[in-house]
């Protein structure tokens, strides 16, 4: 097959270029490193499967030659950085999405949009279903990207109704491994790099907010099930093993081996306060649910840090 992988560049993105590729598929790797980095792909370079294009998908969207399935995770992805580029996270969600599913329609492709738990908001119903239509303020600061997210699930589904597209919508929820950016924001990045400096640890509230923390690699897995399966509908992948982040920083602390204390910093505006993934959908329609022990995992990612803290 011939995979076009958009925000290839970035955390989710890159590991799935080396997955299509491993797997012995043409890849097509397209990003502009708004986000995404070039040392995420640096390995793939002189692979024969794997070419890299670098557009905004925002603009209109040439590849030449036939593409099977296009994979759409073009788009900020963290709190740091939707809130310092508003407009770029919004033209992403609906001019990128547009593009790349005009794209699959010209190509006959599969389609495949990441989208996100953030499509739940602050939510009021726990753990989140895939039916549950979300609690999002949609005028806060977090609402151009949960938003975004949101106006690019139904154009999704609006192109698989009206045009008959073959699509596949990926509900992620939070997700952690190597090649994360350090100063994204995001809680796992931030605590590892703080507790390796031996700095305090930056806990928002009182740390009682909890989410459910998976792996990438089971992530990259139970993305490739649903492309092989036919559901248009939404699906939710992550780990339904909830935990407070004061729990998690209390981890991040013991695996390092860190003596950096706990401080605490005043929450964000419209911070969700739950966050567990109901993943009955996968597991039927998949057979899938994680594998990776969410401890392994982090220590998996604590070493990817530590090396970088070397090179």
């Amino acid at each position: 097959m011939r995979v076009l992988v958009t925000g290839g560049a970035g955390f989710i993105g890159s590991h799935l270029c080396d997955f299509f590729a491993r797997a012995g598929h043409d890849v097509v790797c397209m990003d502009n490193f708004v986000t995404g980095s070039p040392d995420n792909i640096a390995h793939l370079g002189g692979h024969r499967r794997f070419t890299f294009v670098r557009h905004n998908v925002t603009e209109y969207i040439d590849i030449a030659g036939g593409v099977d399935w296009v994979l759409n995770f073009a788009s900020p992805a963290s709190p740091r950085d939707y809130l310092e580029l508003p407009i770029q996270t919004l033209k992403v969600g609906a001019m990128g999405t547009h593009r790349t599913l005009g794209l699959a329609k010209a190509k006959g492709a599969r389609f495949l949009l990441a989208s996100t738990s953030e499509v739940y908001g602050d939510p009021l119903v726990h753990p989140q279903q895939e039916d549950y239509w979300g609690n999002v303020n949609p005028v806060g600061p977090r609402g151009v990207y949960d938003e975004a997210k949101r106006f690019a699930e139904a154009l999704t589904m609006a192109y698989h109704r009206f045009h008959g597209l073959d699509t596949r919508i990926v509900r992620i929820f939070n997700t952690f491994g190597p090649r994360m950016r350090a100063n994204d924001g995001r809680a796992i990045p931030a605590f590892v790099t703080q507790a390796l400096a031996g700095r305090p640890i930056t806990v928002f509230g009182d740390g009682s907010q909890t989410r459910s923390f998976q792996y990438i690699d089971d992530l990259i897995d139970g993305i490739h099930r649903l492309m092989q399966v036919s559901v248009n509908e939404p699906v939710n992948i992550g780990n339904p093993q909830e935990m407070t982040l004061m729990e998690l920083a209390k981890r991040i602390v013991r695996l390092t081996g860190s003596g950096s204390e706990i401080a605490f910093a005043p929450l964000p505006e419209d911070d969700p306060k739950v966050r567990q993934p109901d993943i009955t959908r996968a597991r039927t329609l998949l057979g899938w649910e994680p594998r990776v022990d969410t401890d392994e995992g982090l220590r998996l990612t604590i070493d990817w840090f530590k090396m970088r803290s070397r090179t």
